[in-house]
């Protein structure tokens, strides 16, 4: 399950090692921007502001003064528009702890700087254009979960790199990293042309939760301290999500026809004990069928599958891929028997049995652990242990020695790969992490992790942490059943709060994600601007219409009508008729509305589904 590398180079940061600049010197001028290391002045590149030129600073380059001087943290990247080149710096950080000796930082503001003074010369539509993906870029700097390093590659798991050949950390960052996982590869192509290595950050958009940062609450980059018997274990939790096919929690369903999924993540947890180190590999991903669900106004709207010559072929290339990347694959899928869901587990159910190489297990969630009966998940650890425990984990000594290796891992699905997902995938790190603990001698073979009182519920909690980040980045709100994965069951507090957050996820998937998949869309080059390119709004008209505050006023208006009238019925009977008047309309407005629902939701303007 990998490509490798020795312990020496793993755990050393020497001089050897690729190491990117960790501040610089934004000076501004009237025609270009400068952009050089603070510990080497001399190291640097300017980009023209008139036309996005970039070159690299020589010795021979006389600065003079600038207009302004600031300290930025990383450059990630340049995108054109129409108006010309836009130049991606970040502006603040903050370390939230280590991953393999080596410190981690995650994006804490990022900004745009325009290097184009063309925009008087646009014509009309083009200025709208241009306005329209401004705003993107400004939906963009906000991007949460962005993490990265300066001194090592943050993207490959820890058995990949161990594997990897002698002198990979010598290569420029960027080089090392697997494309897959890094979030602003598209934004990169200019800087790596340029041959800029020392200033070009790749990105990593997903989790990482350390000991440093975990009773903080901060994202993504978790860990927890946990006091064993004889010994501290440090366990760190790293998800990395994919760019193949990213986007929205509703915009962006199932594979595409490469065979890539929505929502792919790889999730790692990494152990250290005893001089011991230990990784544990699980992915999530959609459904890789084509299939969509459109948002209308409903609450839960309608599924659907999409019929394809070419759908064997794309289920084929999806797992053809996890196994020359993990080995053996299991899939764990959580969807319901009934329902539109239950349409969708069949035809996955049907297309894995064109896949004998595939081990496909169908857990009806909602049927085995309902009314709170979450030990019931204990039902489907039964059905699949032989094979996850031969799957097992990677396992080096204080050496370096390889003690065992992981062969293969599970891909657990529901319909958002979220909630569900979380619970089921942590109840296996939990099984896995016994095993983990009982091979090195922490914890007898008859003993568990769950049994250890608050060193448990720091387990727990790091589970719940990584479940409301990945949520947030795909949903737009914290997860949902998060007190299951803490409390092992659903508590009162629990359903408040998963309901605020559903209505939140109602509000943001109808009449906010499709800016967001649009800005999402262009930032990962699966849109791009040309010149001469005819407007995508010009292309599409009624997909930039919006009638939702016409018909939000209609409807408030009438309701608040037929309520005043109703309060006068006793006073005259006329107002009676009024009122029914005034109540048949809004029935009339809020049916004409519900079934031209698509029509008042926010929508992507770019892009298709697939």
């Amino acid at each position: 399950m990998g490509d490798g590398e020795t312990e020496i180079e793993v755990e050393a940061s020497s001089a050897g090692n690729f190491k990117l600049f960790d501040q610089m010197h934004l000076q501004i001028f009237k025609d270009k921007y400068v952009i050089t290391a603070v510990n080497s002045p001399d190291q640097g590149f300017s980009i023209d502001r008139f036309h996005g030129q970039i070159e690299a600073l020589t010795g021979d380059d006389f600065l003079g003064t600038p207009a302004k001087t600031c300290t930025i943290y990383g450059v990630a990247g340049t995108i054109r528009l129409v108006a010309g080149i836009y130049l991606l710096v970040i502006t603040s950080y903050k370390e939230v702890g280590a991953y393999l000796g080596f410190p981690i930082f995650r994006v804490q503001s990022m900004k745009f700087l325009t290097c184009s003074k063309v925009l008087k010369q646009l014509t009309p539509q083009e200025k709208k254009d241009e306005a329209y993906f401004r705003n993107l870029l400004k939906v963009v700097e906000s991007t949460p979960g962005l993490y990265y390093s300066y001194e090592t590659d943050i993207t490959l798991n820890f058995q990949r790199r161990f594997s990897l050949v002698d002198g990979r950390m010598r290569k420029p960052i960027w080089k090392q990293a697997d494309p897959r996982f890094v979030w602003n590869r598209y934004l990169l192509e200019e800087l790596i042309e340029c041959k800029l290595d020392r200033f070009i950050v790749p990105l990593l958009q997903g989790n990482i939760l350390t000991p440093e940062n975990f009773f903080l609450r901060s994202f993504h980059f978790q860990t927890a301290e946990l006091l064993l018997k004889d010994s501290p274990a440090t366990i760190t939790l790293m998800s990395r999500r994919c760019t193949r096919r990213l986007g929205t929690r509703m915009w962006r369903r199932g594979a595409n026809l490469e065979g890539d999924t929505a929502n792919f993540i790889e999730t790692e947890q990494l152990l250290e004990c005893k001089g011991f180190r230990s990784s544990f590999l699980q992915v999530r991903g959609s459904i890789p069928l084509l299939w969509e669900q459109i948002v209308d106004l409903s609450y839960k709207p309608r599924l659907n599958i999409i019929n394809h010559e070419d759908t064997p072929n794309i289920v084929e290339r999806h797992f053809r891929d996890l196994s020359q990347r993990y080995g053996e694959i299991m899939v764990v899928d959580l969807t319901n028997k009934h329902g539109d869901e239950g349409e969708l587990n069949q035809a996955y159910a049907a297309q894995m049995e064109n896949l004998p190489n595939v081990r496909y297990v169908s857990f009806d969630f909602h049927q085995a652990c309902g009314n709170s009966n979450f030990d019931n998940l204990q039902l489907l650890y039964d059905s699949i242990s032989e094979d996850f425990e031969k799957q097992g984990y990677l396992l080096i000594d204080a050496e370096g020695n390889v003690l065992k290796e992981q062969k293969g891992v599970i891909r657990s699905n529901c319909i958002d790969c979220l909630d569900r997902t979380n619970v089921t995938q942590s109840f296996l790190a939990q099984k896995s992490l016994s095993l983990q603990l009982q091979r090195i001698g922490s914890i007898s073979s008859s003993e568990c992790i769950s049994i250890l009182g608050e060193e448990y519920d720091k387990f727990k909690i790091l589970w719940v942490e990584h479940g409301d980040e990945i949520s947030v980045e795909y949903a737009g709100t914290n997860a949902l059943k998060r007190d299951v994965v803490r409390y092992g069951k659903q508590t009162f507090g629990g359903l408040i709060t998963d309901g605020m957050n559903a209505l939140s996820r109602y509000y943001l998937n109808n009449f906010q994600d499709g800016v967001r998949q649009d800005a999402i869309d262009l930032i990962s080059g699966r849109y791009s601007i040309r010149q001469n390119n005819l407007s995508p709004f010009q292309v599409n008209r009624l997909a930039s219409l919006s009638y939702l505050p016409v018909a939000s006023a209609l409807l408030i208006g009438g309701l608040t009508l037929t309520s005043f009238t109703l309060n006068q019925v006793g006073r005259n009977a006329q107002q009676f008729v009024l009122s029914v008047v005034c109540a048949g309309l809004t029935a009339g407005m809020m049916t004409l509305v519900k079934s031209n629902g698509r029509q008042f939701c926010s929508r992507p303007r770019l892009c298709g589904l697939l």
